[in-house]
């Protein structure tokens, strides 16, 4: 039977296998790499024939790592990841500090600056996580096996060693390469649901000894460092993000929306002090460095506009503990809708950015989060700017100079910003390709949405069911960001990930 007038029939040749070849695409389109050259691949399968035996995980100067393989190691990731880049063990002392380890991949020991796995990473600086597909920066014989932090297995290793305070800040804390061991991995949902009180302990932390404990010191640990960083304008957001959910036989199902939990907090909150404590290490050994940034938002006045929609007030100048205060009450006030608000508050504030660091000199800081000190150094798997900071710190422990230049760090700064970004519109295109596959048979439905961008390039609208972002076409005058408005289904265009709405 034929579709309906004003619809578009079910394009049945639509599948996983299309939406890759999109990705694909995308990828050349956007300037990235999504195959590996014969040259990365053959030194992955030398690399992987060798078990990583032609790199050494000891210092320069002779020392030996510490081997602390015999504590309760365990990593939180996904439940399909295997491209595990840190884990943590903690430690309560009597005098109510918690001691926190975390231990990030080293992934340095097998990929050396200037090989053809470098240049690889180097170009794309990310994985990139489409709908379809995952682009991953290392060949997967490094991340999913060499270079990852494995159940039951030794590995070497940078561990960040941290004393979280009773107050919530960070006391002394130090870093040095050790050699560590998986006892046990573990996945957000199931560890979120433990802690939540939703759900039993876990099968994989149940059958190790001890781990239940360990689990409970981490989510203390990690409200202290929240509560504080929040105290000084950390913005508490609800960010959706879709998943999708495919049938046996490749068929796209939906765009599931994968809730946030309090085990991703968790994880979240204790990186971003390794990853605070990790750019002091680096400033205090007088070694410049990249920074992760969040500039002040440039858009304030429209956020205060939005406050005041919602019945609250912000002072004219930025202010990250209002915006804090304001977010707070508005969830509270409003749990449901509080991802939207979350959403427009993001695109508001802007794009996170790489920046070079001079030891000395007061670091960039990041809105965000409410940091002065931050850089990226706890998935050397996924981010490259990970990575170079993990040879900036072994030179640092080295009493080495410097293994890239300062100018070539600025670059490399500036490189990171554009790549990152051409990769996150790969996945943003790639999952509109998806939601333009689920829709394309609801030509003229309406549906409640959320204004996500307005410029002179567009209106963008976000819907929740399926979780999906498109551009209005008719009737956008007057739309700003965090706006609700009412819209019609235009069109759809799978190829090129386009949704076309009317007001």
């Amino acid at each position: 039977m034929p579709a309906p007038p004003g619809r578009h029939s079910r394009n049945d040749r639509h599948d996983r296998h299309d939406l890759e070849a999109i990705a694909h695409r995308v990828m050349i389109d956007r300037g990235l790499w999504p195959d590996f050259s014969d040259a990365a691949q053959a030194e992955a399968r030398r690399l992987a024939a060798g078990r990583g035996q032609g790199r050494s995980d000891s210092r320069e100067d002779g020392s030996t790592p510490k081997d602390l393989t015999g504590l309760l190691w365990f990593s939180i990731d996904n439940d399909d990841s295997r491209d595990l880049d840190q884990l943590s063990v903690a430690e309560a002392r009597p005098d109510g500090v918690i001691r926190v380890c975390v231990a990030i991949a080293d992934v340095d020991g097998s990929v050396s600056a200037g090989s053809a796995i470098d240049d690889h990473a180097r170009h794309n600086t990310t994985s990139v996580y489409t709908a379809a597909r995952i682009f991953p920066m290392l060949p997967l014989e490094l991340s999913t096996d060499l270079t990852s932090l494995v159940q039951d297995d030794d590995r070497p290793a940078m561990v960040v060693d941290m004393e979280v305070l009773p107050d919530g800040s960070v006391g002394a804390s130090d870093l040095y390469p050790a050699r560590v061991r998986n006892r046990a991995k573990l996945a957000y949902r199931s560890v979120g649901a433990w802690l939540e009180g939703a759900g039993p302990l876990p099968t994989a932390a149940a059958a190790v000894a001890g781990i239940d404990a360990q689990l409970r010191l981490h989510d203390e640990a990690a409200g202290r460092l929240r509560r504080l960083r929040h105290e000084h304008g950390a913005l508490t957001l609800e960010t959706l993000e879709a998943r999708p959910v495919f049938t046996a036989d490749g068929k796209l199902a939906d765009l599931a929306v994968d809730p946030k939990d309090r085990a991703k907090e968790l994880i979240e909150d204790l990186m971003i002090a390794a990853n605070t404590a990790t750019a002091v290490f680096l400033d205090k050994h007088g070694l410049p460095s990249l920074r992760r940034m969040v500039r002040s938002p440039e858009r304030w006045p429209r956020l205060m506009e939005l406050a005041a929609q919602h019945g609250g007030h912000l002072p004219a100048a930025p202010d990250a503990v209002a915006l804090e205060a304001f977010l707070t009450e508005r969830q509270k006030a409003d749990p449901d809708r509080f991802p939207d608000l979350s959403l427009a508050v993001v695109k508001l504030l802007g794009p996170g950015e790489y920046v070079l660091d001079m030891p000395g000199v007061p670091a960039p800081g990041h809105f965000g989060l409410a940091v002065r000190d931050y850089t990226h150094a706890t998935a050397p798997n996924r981010r490259f700017p990970d990575l170079v900071t993990q040879r900036l710190l072994k030179s640092a422990l080295s009493g080495r100079p410097s293994p890239y230049a300062t100018g070539d760090l600025d670059a490399l700064a500036r490189h990171c910003t554009e790549s990152e970004d051409a990769a996150n519109k790969v996945e943003r295109q790639v999952r509109k390709s998806a939601a333009a596959l689920l829709l394309e048979n609801r030509i003229g439905e309406q549906f409640d949405g959320v204004v996500t961008g307005a410029s002179e390039k567009g209106t963008w609208v976000r819907i929740s069911h399926p979780l999906a972002e498109g551009r209005v076409e008719r009737g956008a005058q007057g739309l700003d960001v965090g706006d609700r408005v009412r819209v019609r289904l235009l069109s759809t265009d799978v190829e090129r990930g386009f949704i076309d709405f009317a007001r």
